[in-house]
């Protein structure tokens, strides 16, 4: 089988819910990472496009295909559109390196991009006529994006119970999400940002991060999901916009186009679990992923698990064991954001780009997904 590698990486920067990049489509955002991750590089060569989305009501037919061809691809390159919720972005790049693995596709473009702000409402039974009374509209990004399709609860409530079920209390949550916004802020200090960022609309940096939070600030935040609940606006993630995009190769065919590698990809796997247990995905899939390289997680010396909510990295920190220092080096969703289409994207180019740096020799990076489920991937240098 084929050697897949990552030769080029891009994100946008992260917008706020209905902030600076509200106006732009999650076509419009995935464009923005992918020309500058096309820069320089042969079109012709890339045989597919894969891209993640979760809320794509009202967005226009098959964004994947609508990417492609407005960042210059040729009409005969083809491609498909993935919803695998939270793990959508990171599903498409393990789709990606699949097909090429088998010897389909040299290159493919891939990645992940959300629009949450441009989520619409809907209007229910409105296609049959609305004989009498009132009608409600549904928000897209709760019915879609954030709620059980089984029982009908927020995944944030899945999580507060989770969080009581496990004994973690509100402040070490929010020691968490203080130490997300603390590590961003450092990073971003650093430029470690820099090389796979890309602007936007004007956001030079990514718009939702707080690097002032702390302890006190957060204590006086009520519950989300109840009043005396522990999860809160500061310790879960946001609602945000973005994308990340990819270009996945033929390890062999890139370096015969001379084509830079910012890392080999070495495998990935994607599991389910009980729906109530989503939050514990990424400790299923990181197992499995370790199972069948048959090596240790503590072997990583960077580990990506994102950050939908801290009662939930710290329930996954409980079974897998490992040293928090290697976690989240750079902060998390809670402070950068989690457009959910895009996330499993947005953390490999965040990894690509950290192996490329020198930073890191092995990473690894683990999403939980709505409905119950895990997705994981295993990055290494090629050095």
């Amino acid at each position: 089988m084929a050697g897949v590698c990552i030769v080029a990486a891009r994100r946008t920067v992260l917008g706020r819910f209905l902030g600076k990049l509200r106006d732009a489509s999650p076509v419009d955002l995935a464009c923005a990472a992918a020309r500058p991750a096309l820069d320089g590089l042969d079109a012709s060569a890339i045989d597919q496009v894969i891209v993640g989305n979760v809320l794509g009501a009202g967005q226009g037919m098959n964004i994947a295909r609508q990417v492609g061809v407005r960042v210059g691809l040729p009409p005969e390159v083809p491609a498909f559109t993935v919803n695998m919720m939270c793990g959508s972005g990171l599903q498409a790049v393990r789709l990606a390196a699949q097909a090429i693995r088998a010897g389909e596709a040299r290159a493919i473009l891939c990645g992940g991009t959300e629009s949450m702000s441009g989520s619409p409402y809907l209007v229910p039974r409105a296609r049959q006529g609305l004989k009498l009374g009132d009608a409600a509209m549904v928000d897209s990004i709760l019915r879609d994006g954030l709620i059980d399709a089984f029982d009908g609860r927020h995944m944030g409530v899945l999580v507060e119970a989770m969080a009581a079920s496990r004994g973690i209390g509100r402040r070490r949550q929010d020691e968490w999400a203080v130490r997300s916004q603390s590590r961003c802020a450092a990073a971003e200090a650093s430029g470690a940002f820099n090389d796979e960022r890309v602007p936007l609309d004007g956001l030079d940096v990514d718009e939702h991060p707080r690097p002032g939070a702390t302890l006190d600030g957060l204590a006086r935040l009520g519950g989300a999901f109840s009043p005396d609940g522990s999860v809160t606006a500061g310790n879960a993630s946001g609602i945000n916009d973005g994308a990340a995009m990819l270009l996945l190769a033929d390890r062999d065919f890139a370096r015969r186009e001379s084509w830079p590698i910012l890392c080999e990809w070495v495998d990935s796997t994607a599991v389910g679990c009980e729906p109530a247990s989503m939050g514990l995905g990424p400790v299923y899939a990181l197992r499995r992923l370790c199972e069948r390289g048959r090596f240790d997680l503590a072997e990583c010396d960077m580990i990506e698990i994102n950050e939908a909510f801290a009662a939930q990295v710290l329930a996954c920190l409980q079974d897998l064991g490992v040293d928090e220092g290697s976690v989240n080096r750079c902060g998390g969703a809670i402070a950068l954001g989690h457009p959910i289409g895009a996330s499993g994207a947005r953390l490999v180019v965040h990894a690509a780009h950290r192996i490329r740096r020198g930073a890191a020799r092995r990473a690894a990076v683990g999403l939980c997904v709505g409905g119950g489920m895990g997705v994981a991937a295993l990055l290494r240098s090629p050095d």
